[in-house]
């Protein structure tokens, strides 16, 4: 029998994606009470986890990418819309003060502007344009990374930014929580945590977000440490711009010196305030101009300017 019309199903134009499906645990989480909220948050978030660990090889080689790049003058540029704009305008934005990197080392491009990130601007995920006048303006080069981030992998922003980016030269990376999405097309390398339904549909804020967030947090945090910016777990680039950046400076300076906190202090005042170079100065019995001098011929990386014999 024919259905009526309050019966007919109506196919979607465009398939339906796995973070926009219906999550059958969540079906009626209206009804739950707080603790089991809670508790299904909870246990969908575990498979956040599961996922970014199946991309883990993706991950690993895009880190060295961005670093071999940022080795050669290059830059990391983000471009994404809505939640995934603002994750990348964030990680961004973390990197100078923990890294002591220049803003323009790691820039977030998100659909709408700097006005998007506290408010939604209707249609700007739409244009394709856009992303790539941006890059324009921010003079993308060969040299620089592209990583454009869309939990559906079919935003024309972000689309626009990686046809842009591949058309200079530039590395191309695509991050996406859906297989086979026309974000795959447009990437040299594809990183793919497929996380399944959010608890609300559609809601990518949720489980994509927190997928996104930890890649992140990976591609930067290990690229900065193949450049040099730690010492072991330490954060010796970090720039005290606050009492309590401050305070980590004397700290690190002081365990990796065997000094007094009061003379690691003293040292950093000496040394403009550059972890390293007063470590360097401690360590090895010199002026802060000589420690800074042996940094730049190991392009900062002060493992290996300790361990040089001079």
């Amino acid at each position: 029998m024919t259905p009526s019309r309050e019966q007919k199903v109506i196919e979607p134009s465009v398939p339906v994606s796995a973070t926009e499906m219906r999550n059958a645990a969540s079906a009626a989480i209206d009804s739950f009470s707080p603790l089991e909220i809670v508790r299904l948050m909870n246990a969908e978030d575990q498979r956040v986890i599961n996922a970014v660990a199946k991309e883990e090889l993706a991950i690993a080689r895009a880190i060295d990418v961005i670093a071999e790049r940022f080795c050669r003058g290059g830059r990391l540029i983000y471009a994404g819309a809505g939640t995934s704009g603002r994750l990348g305008v964030l990680d961004a934005s973390e990197c100078p003060p923990t890294f002591s990197t220049p803003p323009e080392m790691v820039v977030g491009l998100i659909a709408g502007g700097r006005e998007a990130l506290t408010r939604a601007i209707e249609g700007a995920e739409d244009d394709s344009q856009a992303a790539s006048a941006e890059l324009k303006e921010l003079r993308a080069t060969s040299h620089d990374t592209v990583m454009g981030i869309a939990t559906s992998g079919r935003t024309p922003y972000v689309l626009g930014a990686l046809e842009y980016a591949r058309s200079i030269g530039a590395f191309t990376i695509g991050l996406a929580c859906n297989e086979q999405s026309a974000l795959a097309d447009l990437a040299d390398l594809m990183i793919t945590p497929i996380v399944g339904p959010e608890v609300i549909t559609g809601s990518t804020r949720l489980k994509a977000g927190t997928a996104t967030k930890l890649i992140l947090n990976m591609l930067t945090t290990g690229a900065m440490i193949r450049i040099g910016k730690t010492y072991g777990n330490l954060m010796v680039d970090l720039r005290a711009t606050n009492q309590k950046l401050g305070d980590r400076s004397q700290r690190i300076v002081a365990e990796l010196t065997n000094l007094p906190q009061p003379e690691a202090a003293q040292l950093l005042s000496q040394c403009g305030g550059e972890v390293k170079t007063a470590i360097v100065a401690a360590l090895k019995g010199v002026s802060p101009e000589e420690a800074r001098q042996r940094l730049a011929l190991d392009a900062g990386h002060l493992r290996k300017t300790l361990s040089r014999t001079l």
